[in-house]
């Protein structure tokens, strides 16, 4: 006749601990567990940068209105206003800087200027993704629609979190994405390679 112990068994009583305190080492040893995220981007204020291609148009007004590359000073070569600084400006507050340059010049008494992003500027996707290269960013685009740009996740691929390199004012910050954060325009994106 078999006899059951009324006390718990000693290994169901330390197994679990065990358990959660290798767990804990394990993900202390995780790609990425030193870093912190980077600060949040918020897609709805999109700024101008290098390399973004915009389209200027001056309603009633054809010989103003074209498409231009903000160079690599962060400026736009405007016909008859000159150069004007883009890098950092909404496409409103260029429109409304373009709108002072023409007025400026004595080309226009009171110009309508609409500006529209044609190209964005590009993230990097490396690391455990099917393509790794460069791709063109979009609105609105999170962590996993650029590792989809990229041919999605390989099989080694760690999938709760990416390393990142992105540009905050005049400086590089090196933290983290999870999934669903939101890329900003010239992120450097590197998914890990899981360990387990």
């Amino acid at each position: 006749m078999p006899t059951t112990c009324s006390r718990p068994c000693r290994a169901a009583i330390w197994l679990p601990a065990i358990m959660g305190v290798m767990g804990g080492l394990l993900a202390g040893c995780a790609p990425g567990s030193d870093l912190k995220p980077v600060p949040p981007y918020d897609p709805g204020q999109y700024r101008l940068g290098v390399d973004d291609e915009i389209r200027v148009m001056t309603y009633e007004q054809d010989q103003f209105t074209s498409d231009f590359r903000v160079d690599s000073s962060g400026k736009v070569a405007f016909p008859v206003a000159g150069s004007l600084q883009a890098a950092g400006l909404t496409t409103v507050e260029f429109a409304t800087e373009v709108s002072k340059a023409l007025q400026a010049a004595r080309m226009l008494r009171d110009p309508s200027v609409s500006v529209e992003v044609s190209a964005y500027r590009l993230v990097s996707v490396l690391g455990e993704v099917a393509k790794p290269g460069q791709y063109p960013y979009q609105p609105a685009m999170t962590l996993l629609t650029a590792v989809a740009a990229g041919g999605g996740f390989t099989y080694r691929a760690l999938e709760t979190r990416a390393y990142v390199v992105r540009q905050e004012g005049d400086h590089a910050v090196v933290g983290y994405l999870k999934p669903h954060d939101y890329v900003k325009p010239g992120d450097v994106i590197k998914i890990y390679e899981r360990h387990f």
